[in-house]
C-alpha cells in the first residue's frame, strides 16, 4: 500500500485522540500486567490503563529447520522485504541498510509473499530468480494475479520441488539448493494433495541467494511474558466471540489470534473488539 496512504490513515487515527507510543516493546519494556497494575502508566503520562487490546500480528517466521537455514544468504521473507522496504536497503549506501541480493535467487513458497519475494528480487538486479514449491501451480496459495505478474516478468517455477538442504562455497554462502522431485499423492486437511516424494530423485540447482517465505506464526513475545495468557498449541491467544483473552479486560485480535491472514479479518476483530470494550468502560 503506498505509503501516503498509510500515513492519512495514521493521521486521522490520531485526531480521533489516539495517542501513539513508538519504540515501546510491550513484554520487554512493560508487561501485560504493569499496563493494568495501579500506576502501571505512568510511564504514558500517569494514565490508569482499564483494558488492553493486543494486536501484535504474525512477525514470526517459519523455516523448514533443513541443514544449512543459517548460511550467508539465506533469508526469511520477513527479513528480507522488511530491510529492502521499511530499512531503505535499496538505496544503500544512501541508507545504511545493505541486503545482498546475487545474480541466481531462489524462492521458497507459494504464497503471495513468495510472489512479492521473487518480483523484488528481479527489481534489485537478480538475473534469474526461480521459485520452489512442493505442489504443482495450481495448488499455490497466491491469488492468481499475483502469479501470473510473476509469470509476465520472467519468474521461474520449479514445481513439484523440495529443498531439503542447503550447501556452502568457501566463504560460507549459499551456493547450492538439494532438493527432492516430488508427486502429489491424497488430499490433505487443507484440501490439497499432499505432496510425496519420489525415491532417489535428489537434485542440486546453483544460487547466491535464497528466501524462505513458507508464511508466518503469531508474534511470540506478549504470549511468553504474559503467563496468564492462553494460547494455542501453534501459538495464536485464544479468545471469546467478543475478542476477549484468559485474562479480564485483555483483549486480542488479527494474526496475532487467527495466525497469517488477511488485513479485513484484522479490522473485523478490532472493531469487535472495539464494541465490547467500550461496553466493558461505560456499563
Amino acid at each position: 500500500m503506498p505509503k501516503a496512504i498509510v500515513n492519512l490513515e495514521v493521521e486521522y487515527v490520531k485526531t480521533l485522540g489516539v495517542e501513539i507510543k513508538t519504540d515501546m516493546l510491550i513484554g520487554n519494556v512493560y508487561t501485560i500486567e504493569e499496563l493494568l497494575s495501579a500506576g502501571g502508566g505512568s510511564a504514558f503520562g500517569g494514565k490508569d490503563y482499564k483494558a488492553v487490546f493486543v494486536g501484535s500480528g504474525a512477525g514470526l517466521p517459519k523455516f523448514m529447520n533443513i541443514q544449512g537455514e543459517n548460511l550467508d544468504g539465506v533469508y526469511s521473507a520477513n527479513e528480507y522485504l522488511f530491510r529492502v522496504n521499511m530499512m531503505k536497503a535499496w538505496q544503500f549506501p544512501e541508507q545504511l541498510t545493505p541486503v545482498k541480493i546475487g545474480k541466481r535467487v531462489a524462492v521458497v513458497g507459494g504464497g503471495n509473499v513468495a510472489m512479492d519475494a521473487a518480483r523484488v528480487s528481479l527489481r534489485l538486479g537478480a538475473d534469474e530468480v526461480t521459485i520452489l514449491y512442493r505442489r504443482t501451480q495450481e495448488e499455490m496459495p497466491a491469488r492468481i494475479e499475483e502469479i501470473k505478474r510473476a509469470v509476465e516478468e520472467g519468474i521461474v517455477f520449479k514445481i513439484l520441488t523440495l529443498p531439503i538442504e542447503y550447501h556452502a562455497n568457501r566463504e560460507g554462502w549459499v551456493a547450492e539448493a538439494e532438493c527432492l522431485q516430488m508427486k502429489l499423492g491424497e488430499p490433505d486437511a487443507s484440501g490439497r494433495r499432499r505432496p510425496v516424494e519420489i525415491p532417489n530423485s535428489a537434485f542440486r540447482i546453483s544460487v547466491d541467494t535464497v528466501i524462505v517465505a513458507i508464511g508466518n506464526s503469531p508474534n511470540p513475545l506478549i504470549p511468553l511474558r504474559t503467563p496468564s495468557l492462553r494460547t494455542e498449541k501453534w501459538g495464536g491467544v485464544i479468545v471469546t466471540a467478543e475478542g476477549l483473552t484468559s485474562m479480564p479486560a485483555v483483549y486480542a485480535g488479527g494474526d496475532i489470534v487467527r495466525g497469517a491472514a488477511t488485513v479485513i479479518s484484522a479490522m473485523g476483530d478490532g472493531k469487535t473488539a472495539a464494541k465490547a470494550i467500550h461496553q466493558l468502560l461505560t456499563k
